[in-house]
Order: C-alpha cells, then sequence, then structure tokens
C-alpha cells in the first residue's frame, strides 16, 4: 500500500464520538466526491475501505440505499445513489437545485465537525506523497466555488493552503511539512502525523550530517591545496639560498611542513618546540611565502 492509502486507511477507521460528526463527514465524502448535484450523487475510487465508508454514512446520515460496483480493468469502486433518491440526500444537507455545488456551513455544528468534514473530503478527493520523496498533501476539488469555500474554511483553522486547476478540477494543496502535518492532525491522522515528523527529523538529521561533512571536506581541499602551495616555497628556498637563510623559528616550521604536508594549521602549531597558536603558524608561514616570492 502507498502512504496515500494507509493515512485513507487510518481515516476510513474512525468512528465519530458525535452524531454531528457523522452528518460533517458524510457530507464532506458526498459533497467532495465525484458527482454532488440535482443529476446524481455518485463516488469513484480505488480504495474499497474508502467506498464502503462512504456507504455507510450515505446511508446512516441520509437513510438510503447506495448501489456499489467495482470494475476490474479499471480497478475502480463506484458508488451511485438512485436517482429518485439525489434530491433526499441533497435536502439532508440544505442543497436545492442550484447550478453552484457551495459548502453550507449549516452542516458544521462544532469544530469537530470541521475536521470531520476535512476527513471525508480528503477521503474521496484528496492524496499525499510519501514524505521520503516530497512533502505535498492536496484536495482535489470538481466544484469551483466549492473549492474557495474549503480553503476559506482551512484559513479559519490556522491551515493557509494555495490551489491551481489541473484536469479540470481545482486542486487545494500544502508543500510545507507543518501545514500538512498539522491538517493530518486535525483529520485525525494521527500515526500518519507522527510518522511525518519521524521522516522529517530523520532528513533533517542526515542533511545536517551532509552538511558538516561536506564542510569538512571543503576545509581539508583547502588545507591541502595551501600545503602544496607553502611546500613548493619551502622547496623553492631549499634549492636555492637554502633553509639555513631563514630565521630559527621559520627553518623549523619549513622542515615540520616538509614532513608532514597533511598538517592543519593548529596541528603545525602543536608540533612545534616551543607550541604556538594558529594564527602565530599562519603568521610565520606568510613569512615564509613572501621570502620565497622575493627570491
Amino acid at each position: 500500500m502507498s502512504f496515500s492509502s494507509d493515512i485513507k486507511a487510518e481515516l476510513a477507521a474512525i468512528e465519530n464520538e458525535r452524531s454531528c460528526c457523522d452528518l460533517a463527514q458524510a457530507y464532506g465524502m458526498l459533497e467532495c466526491g465525484r458527482l454532488f448535484s440535482a443529476s446524481g450523487v455518485s463516488l469513484q475510487t480505488e480504495n474499497s475501505l474508502v467506498a464502503k465508508r462512504y456507504v455507510q454514512l450515505a446511508e446512516h446520515v441520509c437513510g438510503v440505499a447506495m448501489n456499489t460496483a467495482f470494475s476490474d480493468k479499471a480497478g475502480l469502486h463506484t458508488v451511485t445513489a438512485e436517482q429518485t433518491n439525489v434530491s433526499k440526500i441533497l435536502s439532508r444537507f440544505g442543497h436545492g437545485k442550484e447550478v453552484g455545488v457551495r459548502l453550507n456551513r449549516a452542516n458544521l455544528d462544532c469544530e469537530q465537525c470541521v475536521y470531520a468534514y476535512l476527513r471525508g473530503a480528503f477521503l474521496v478527493c484528496g492524496a499525499i506523497t510519501n514524505p521520503q520523496v516530497d512533502y505535498h498533501l492536496e484536495f482535489s476539488v470538481p466544484y469551483y466555488n466549492l473549492s474557495h469555500d474549503l480553503m476559506t474554511l482551512m484559513g479559519e483553522v490556522g491551515l493557509l493552503p494555495k490551489c491551481v486547476k489541473r484536469k479540470g478540477n481545482y486542486v487545494i494543496y500544502f508543500k510545507e511539512s507543518e501545514q500538512i502535518e498539522d491538517c493530518l492532525t486535525m483529520m485525525g491522522a494521527m500515526s500518519a502525523s507522527l510518522e511525518l515528523m519521524n521522516i522529517k527529523m530523520i532528513k533533517d538529521i542526515r542533511n545536517n550530517a551532509n552538511r558538516v561533512a561536506n564542510c569538512e571536506s571543503a576545509n581539508i581541499d583547502k588545507t591541502v591545496a595551501a600545503s602544496l602551495l607553502q611546500t613548493e616555497a619551502v622547496r623553492r628556498i631549499e634549492s636555492t639560498v637554502g633553509i639555513e637563510a631563514l630565521p630559527q623559528e621559520l627553518r623549523d616550521l619549513c622542515r615540520l611542513r616538509l614532513e608532514n604536508p597533511e598538517y592543519s594549521l593548529r596541528e603545525l602549531g602543536e608540533n612545534l618546540e616551543p607550541p604556538i597558536s594558529r594564527s602565530g603558524v599562519n603568521h610565520r608561514l606568510r613569512r615564509i611565502m613572501e621570502f620565497a616570492e622575493n627570491l
């Protein structure tokens, strides 16, 4: 199963504590499904648990039987209401024969009803990318006005999605991991939210480790490059006027550098007698480099 399917399985198993939340979740599933208008009420989904929950809530809240069918070829579960029951379903949620589908706030009786509605909507039109790959959660809503009403509802509970039109649907989406975590938590997918947090934490640790490794690698490269220049300068002095032409403290550093080309400035300073600081080593090396350049 995919990460998205796992979340839907978790959400489909949630039982609401209040009857008003049953109504709100049923409303979210029916209104955001494939069709919700005077011409019909229906859903198409690849997820059998979603189809089963759709049927349960529709029958429980609206008191109507739903017809179900499965296509092996398409891998789709299709749930439809008899045309004679469509007006009863619409009326149950306070809808008439209006053309534009809008969110009827009368079906959201409490704060938990808002979360139940979002849960129902996600079950039928939502999807989430595996956070190992990317952070992306979306609701693909079939109606323009409804998509705006849904975004407004989300904003009221602290969610800040964006919207884009794709293949005739209005896609409300989140890309920020914190917003996705909040949305999952509100809908009741606690296990998925915790898993996302865990994945993000591991990715952050890996990214930090990579940054440290890259930084250390860059420092090593810089040390090697500097060591090569310094060694070249010492050999130039050695092959021309000789190291003995330098003051004693510089002669000791030249010999140490030739013997230990891999040493950092700190290690060079620690191995001099007496030891000196990193900045002291850097100062002496600059004098050696200048001496070599003047030859």
